[in-house]
């Protein structure tokens, strides 16, 4: 397990977790601004889950990267301690695991159970936990046993005030470090006013800290309204979400900053960590509001590309020379990593420059499978496939082991499959042994095929059996492992 690194929810004003907004830029803004902890957007278990974790040494962060390659999380040293990982979550066991895959890279992990949202509620996620208090203590008791970083959860209210005090004092004996409670129902929306007398009737009841959330619209002004709303409902701490959304320099205490200026500290956090630029779109436009119908705004609107978007803010200088400093860093990192590779390579490795092109071969055959069939010809074990994923740019390379010969190609592919081809290519041609290629005068594989194929042709004719031997159909299904795939 890791090192708990304390993190205090007393006296502190937060940014708090808001879908499409809590991103990496608008969280280290809020820090620069003054904020003491952020907490991310929202993100589903089951979608984490998916995610490998992977070190971005171009960009210095962590990402925690979908199947389809989408960073779903990214989070950097600067707000390491003071970051908070909000999931949604209606499985103590997937939130576990959920936890321990990003503990050793925030500052604490948090449950949502607020979110009135109909795609968190219809998952049993969100607000609809508040009718389930069994399901919210068996959560919140599996983390805090299970990690070392402070657990919390963020709530909305019940109808009645003794209802919510009742499930706030169940919640504390879980042994969270801190409850945020955002004073309005779940049927209620920011138009309504916020509930401060239950945040305080909360407050009062319980000993650990409690964060109010909801004061935006009511309280929230500017920086003096912060410590007003804490009084009027005698929290421990207060966290924003519009207020912050609309202007994150509300954390100053110097007072707001020129809406330009905090828009372009913005635009520098996005480009620096490579935020999407549809996301980095949403939230300008939420600082601009009513601003949308002017020019800059409509250009804005208009933009598609985080280029498109920094020419708008009469920014598309810094966009140029940053990334083109990631691009020389990139470069310098792909030269590091290859002469760490050849450095390591093992002497006795056969390599080629080659990569596989299935539009060069028959459908169906591969040279994996030639590279099989002639070592059950020759009577040699069957092939064996070593494959490494690269970190920097998460391509792949693979060593086949023959006859107690290694081969490979020296070029890395986008997928293990193709890189374990690319072995074969090279492995087959180095012994001068047919590779399947439809340039190729015969292709004993194609032909034995079809005799097969007759044969089941002319045994259904006559009734017979149909089922086909497995040793037969080995000779032409690709081997494949199941073990994983190691990073170099």
């Amino acid at each position: 397990m890791t090192v708990n690194t304390p993190l205090c929810f007393r006296g502190k004003k937060i940014l708090a977790p808001m879908v499409r907004v809590g991103t990496l830029p608008m969280r280290l803004l809020a820090l620069d601004y003054g904020a003491d902890i952020v907490y991310c957007e929202e993100l589903i278990d089951i979608k984490m889950l998916q995610c490998k974790r992977v070190i971005n040494e171009v960009l210095e962060t962590v990402d925690f990267v979908a199947p389809n390659e989408r960073v779903v999380f990214r989070t950097c040293e600067r707000e390491r301690h003071r970051v908070v990982f909000q999931m949604g979550s209606a499985d103590a066991e997937r939130a576990l695991a959920v936890a321990k895959l990003v503990e050793s890279d925030v500052a604490g992990i948090d449950i949502n159970m607020g979110c009135p949202k109909e795609y968190s509620t219809k998952a049993s996620m969100g607000a609809a936990l508040l009718s389930d208090p069994d399901k919210i203590e068996s959560i919140l008791t599996t983390l805090v046993k299970g990690i070392c970083k402070p657990v919390t959860c963020k709530i909305r209210i019940l109808p009645s005030v003794e209802d919510t005090v009742n499930l706030v004092k169940r919640i504390e004996k879980t042994g969270i470090a801190a409850i945020a409670v955002h004073g309005r129902k779940k049927e209620e929306r920011p138009q309504h006013p916020v509930h401060c007398d239950v945040i305080k009737a909360i407050s009062e009841a319980v000993s650990i800290p409690v964060i109010a959330n909801g004061g935006s619209h009511d309280f929230i002004k500017e920086y003096a309204d912060i410590e007003t709303f804490q009084k009027a409902t005698s929290a421990s701490s207060v966290m924003i979400a519009r207020a912050a959304m609309w202007n994150p320099s509300i954390f100053r205490k110097e007072g707001f900053c020129p809406l330009k200026d905090v828009m372009q500290d913005y635009i520098k956090y996005a480009v620096r960590y490579d935020n999407h630029y549809t996301n980095t779109k949403y939230c300008l436009c939420q600082m601009l509001r009513e601003q949308l119908e002017t020019t800059q705004g409509k250009k804005l609107h208009a933009a598609q590309s985080t280029q498109e978007i920094c020419e708008v803010f009469e920014m598309g200088d810094f966009y140029e020379e940053t990334t083109a400093v990631f691009e020389a860093k990139k470069t310098s990192l792909e030269t590091k990593t290859q002469d760490e590779d050849d450095q390591m390579e093992d002497p006795d490795v056969i390599k080629m420059a080659v990569r596989f092109d299935k539009r060069e071969y028959p459908p169906q055959i591969t040279p994996k499978m030639y590279l099989l069939e002639w070592c059950r010809k020759e009577k040699h074990p069957q092939p064996v496939y070593e494959t490494v994923q690269r970190p920097l740019d998460r391509l792949f390379c693979s060593v086949v082991t023959v006859a107690e010969r290694k081969y490979r190609s020296t070029l890395w592919d986008k997928s293990k499959k193709l890189a374990e081809q690319a072995a074969a290519i090279v492995c087959l041609r180095t012994l001068g042994v047919a590779e399947g290629k439809l340039c190729e005068a015969e292709n004993h594989l194609i032909n034995k095929r079809k005799r097969q194929d007759q044969e089941r042709l002319i045994n259904r004719d006559r009734g017979e059996d149909l089922a086909e031997p497995s040793h037969k159909k080995a000779n032409f299904i690709e081997e494949t492992s199941d073990m994983n795939v190691p990073k170099v």
